[in-house]
């Protein structure tokens, strides 16, 4: 769902356009790949073999944006005889065609992560393997490793377990499509089922004490030749699908945690008391009734991003929570901390391996598990370096820079309008309290602020546009000033 659409002129095109080129020359980023790394793909192809299980009689689909190509995850989703559910879930088998120590090993390595643009994709891998062999695709078959959830009717899982198998989806269904079938009545089970499972997985979540924010995402996209920059709601359905991939994520945790061996995605909370004293005092400023024992998920939970007060708490808030991290242990020498704060469990990433260099190693550590055989020579061999590795991924760095030059780029030459907007941010942490954030409301622009006197958090200011130019060389490339 997407409000605040914005569209630009051909000259802010253009800038938006050799901007992307300059970011991605800084991020080092080519969707181009090495011709010795594409014959290795096309080798790799002919050198796959499928696995003895076959599962293609599973009606499989996927769920993903109308243009994608690279599908990581298909479903089919059944009602158990004696109550409950069962969750089929095929995850691609990146590993299959990509050997250790390989050139499409080697160059994923590099990559860490695909990279979306605009204009662009930088794939992990060659479209020759993430666009087909590998990929979900309807009506061909491909290994997967695939995952069996068995839920109870309350929607707690009781037991789940993974296996290679080679799969067939029968069909490619988008967000938008499912959502509207689902809203008419019209969708029928599997497809219908998603709803009541996701629903109940939600409620599960929150019982369990996770932190779920759904504050509107910036997005940027080129539809007909031009960019548009809006606001997007997610879609229930887009909700109920991640539950799915939520639930994978802490099974594939836990087996991992059962087995010894493998790496977490953990998070820890705010322990600084001056940091959880600041966004007390925040929820008080604001006016939001923070009562003693409501824990910090539940009140967030509870907030209304439609509301500025709310939504400028829920931008500050985030601090309660440390950066997350990924944590590597092996023969059964456990860490000492192995849950994620948000989820509030154990997790791991494992649902992405086309898109996600991680994955393909949690995978193989899964199904090793679930055979009850030791974990593969070229995980254990990879696996203290891991963790350094992912942090060189760049896909949040693409993210923000790709937003940052379309903020800019739709308000090129309106310099000295005044815009409404609230101020979510506030840099006084910084002993800058004069400085912040300012979210318009339309354009769809999240901007630097200046102001002759202490900025309010959450307050509604009218705020004149200083800079907006998608090739300055400074790191605000959008600021305003409070009239």
């Amino acid at each position: 769902m997407r409000r605040s659409q914005m569209h630009m002129s051909r000259e802010a095109q253009e800038a938006l356009l050799k901007g992307l080129q300059q970011l991605r020359a800084e991020l080092k980023a080519t969707a181009e790949f090495p011709a010795h790394v594409l014959r290795a793909a096309d080798e790799a192809v002919g050198e796959v073999d499928l696995p003895a299980k076959d599962a293609t009689n599973l009606p499989l689909f996927t769920i993903d944006p109308p243009t994608s190509k690279d599908l990581d995850q298909a479903m089919y989703l059944e009602r158990r005889a004696g109550g409950g559910y069962r969750v089929h879930y095929a995850i691609a088998d990146v590993a299959a065609f990509v050997k250790a120590g390989r050139p499409l090993d080697v160059e994923a390595r590099d990559r860490i992560e695909t990279l979306y643009f605009p204009d662009l994709k930088v794939p992990l891998y060659p479209p020759s393997i993430s666009e087909g062999p590998a990929s979900l695709l309807p009506g061909q078959v491909v290994p997967a490793l695939l995952w069996q959830h068995d839920l109870d009717a309350d929607g707690n899982v009781t037991d789940s377990t993974v296996s290679r198998a080679k799969v067939r989806s029968q069909a490619k269904l988008n967000y938008a499509g499912v959502q509207q079938d689902i809203d008419a009545g019209t969708a029928e089970e599997p497809v219908a089922l998603l709803r009541e499972i996701g629903r109940l997985r939600e409620a599960v979540e929150a019982a369990r004490g996770a932190v779920s924010v759904n504050l509107p995402d910036q997005e940027v996209t080129l539809q007909g030749g031009s960019f548009r920059l809006s606001y997007v709601a997610t879609l229930p359905v887009e909700g109920w699908n991640e539950q799915i991939s939520l639930m994978t994520g802490m099974a594939a945790a836990q087996i991992m945690l059962d087995s010894g061996t493998g790496i977490l995605r953990t998070q820890k909370e705010q322990t600084d008391e001056q940091v959880v004293a600041r966004v007390h005092g925040l929820a008080k400023c604001l006016g939001i009734d923070w009562q003693p024992g409501v824990k910090y998920a539940a009140l967030v939970n509870s907030l209304n991003p439609a509301d500025r007060k709310h939504m400028a708490f829920l931008s500050e808030a985030t601090a309660m929570l440390l950066k997350a991290e990924y944590t590597t242990f092996r023969d059964h020498n456990l860490p000492q901390h192995t849950s994620h704060a948000a989820i509030a469990a154990p997790y791991t990433y494992v649902t992405a391996p086309l898109r996600r260099l991680i994955d393909r190693y949690t995978g193989a550590l899964c199904v090793a598990a679930c055979a009850d055989k030791p974990p593969p020579n070229w995980v254990l061999d990879a696996l203290h370096c891991l963790p350094c590795d992912m942090a060189r991924g760049k896909g949040k760095l693409a993210d923000r820079g790709a937003v940052d030059l379309a903020e800019a780029a739709v308000l090129k030459n309106r310099e000295g309008q005044i815009f409404g907007g609230t101020i979510i941010n506030t840099d006084a942490e910084f002993n800058k309290p004069k400085e912040g954030t300012v979210h318009l409301a339309e354009p769809a622009v999240m901007g630097k602020i200046t102001s002759g006197e202490k900025l309010k958090l959450g307050a509604s200011v009218q705020a004149e546009l200083t800079l907006a130019d998608p090739l300055s060389s400074d790191r605000h490339k959008v600021v305003f000033k409070k009239v």
